[in-house]
């Protein structure tokens, strides 16, 4: 994996962790409801969910390429799909906020279950990881150290956008819970992700 190409994957997760979703909502209402230790809680759970995704898809994406070369180009394409299609739906969606079904006062030890499980219920993580990583693989390169490469990197940057969006929930939370504003921002980045899965196919097209 060469240094732009990385790149390229360290952008298009960001977008993944910026994309408003149930792990945003629930840093931002741990931010506000329990403070700086319930949020590390809470974002710690939430990186231990994603963990376990990433270690499921690793474990089955290699399988498939060990097995079937063709197979796992056709995930490639089909992962590119996805991301335009996930983009069309983004943008199509409308709709605040609603940070008040999840405030209620826990302790840290239960927000940190309860980040674990929003993030292992969350069928669009797992499913997003499946079609991205394939993206990135080398194929005649060791695919461990990719996988690895990736996970890591998902993982830093999911829990560097969580900090910012508990340090800032009591700005953003106000803000997005209007529907006209949830609505610019689920159409910022959905043509974001459209964006990112035409240039991955033209990019796999060329080389």
């Amino acid at each position: 994996m060469t240094i732009e190409w990385w790149l390229t994957y360290l952008l298009t997760t960001t977008i993944l962790s910026l994309s408003p979703g149930s792990g945003a909502i629930n840093t931002m209402s741990t931010g506000i409801s329990h403070g700086y230790r319930g949020t590390v809680a809470s974002i710690s759970g939430l990186q231990v969910g994603l963990s376990l995704h990433i270690v499921l898809v690793g474990i089955g994406l290699g399988t498939l390429f060990s097995q079937s070369l063709l197979a796992f180009e056709i995930l490639k394409w089909a992962g590119a799909l996805y991301l335009v299609w996930l983009g069309i739906q983004q943008w199509r969606s409308s709709g605040a906020i609603n940070l008040s079904t999840l405030s209620q006062t826990m302790p840290r030890r239960r927000l940190f279950q309860r980040a674990v499980l929003v993030n292992l219920t969350n069928p669009k993580s797992i499913v997003f990881l499946a079609a991205l990583f394939p993206q990135f693989i080398i194929p005649h390169q060791p695919q461990a150290i990719q996988y690895l490469v990736l996970g890591v990197t998902t993982v830093i940057v999911d829990i560097i956008v969580m900090i910012g969006y508990a340090t800032l929930a009591t700005r953003i939370a106000g803000w997005i819970k209007g529907p006209h504003q949830m609505k610019l921002l689920n159409r910022i980045f959905g043509g974001l992700f459209m964006v990112v899965g035409v240039l991955l196919a033209s990019a796999r097209r060329s080389t």
